[in-house]
């Protein structure tokens, strides 16, 4: 299989810390696609994903698969030998995917936006409105308050173990840093030592 990626982007360092956990980062060729300099947008990319966005997995027999939850699904369908990430019972999946929905509206869009209004970044080829920048913003910052009250007294975001909603949460918190949103120790404890946790895991490194 071959992961198109940007390494330092932050889907495909979800779908890279979602094989890392599951063992099976070693069995993927890693494709790096320079999203500044308009790699996405060749013809031979577009051939890959019509919507110009990474990460996309290219499985063995030639199919693309685009969207970050689109291929970890595939990778937990495909190898139902590895530990479980996305739930082993109806209630884990359904609590799995509230969460999953919750850090895609609520932490990673707006983290996304902030980025791409505020930061100048694609200017070349989108117009930017700083405004919905600062105000995306300061919505990641009120989800940041959000999480640190969800996780009092709680190791993990839910079903008490480490899941792929963790690793969700965890790669947009990090991705936050780039506009200016981090976790304050003081006032964000049980965030803190959520993220702190995640960190420490051998896959955070991947």
């Amino acid at each position: 299989m071959k992961l198109y990626e940007m390494a330092i982007a932050p889907n495909p360092r979800r779908v890279r810390m979602f094989l890392a956990e599951k063992g099976l980062l070693d069995q993927v060729e890693r494709v790096e696609i320079d999203l500044q300099k308009g790699e996405n947008l060749t013809p031979e990319f577009r051939s890959k994903n019509p919507m110009t966005k990474v990460p996309v997995l290219e499985t063995d027999d030639g199919t693309c698969i685009a969207e970050t939850m689109a291929i970890c699904r595939f990778v937990e369908s495909s190898h139902p030998e590895t530990i479980t990430l996305l739930g082993d019972s109806p209630k884990e999946v359904a609590l799995i995917e509230q969460w999953l929905r919750w850090i895609d509206f609520y932490l990673f869009m707006p983290t996304g936006m902030a980025f791409q209004h505020g930061s100048g970044y694609f200017k070349d080829r989108m117009k930017c409105f700083p405004e919905w920048g600062a105000d995306c913003k300061e919505k990641v910052a009120k989800f940041f308050d959000f999480l640190n009250e969800q996780l009092q007294g709680q190791e993990y975001l839910c079903c008490g173990k480490f899941t792929c909603a963790d690793i969700n949460a965890y790669t947009s918190v990090q991705f936050a840093k780039v506009v200016g949103v981090r976790v304050d120790k003081d006032k964000h404890p049980h965030l803190q030592a959520w993220h702190d946790r995640i960190d420490s895991r051998e896959s955070a490194k991947a």
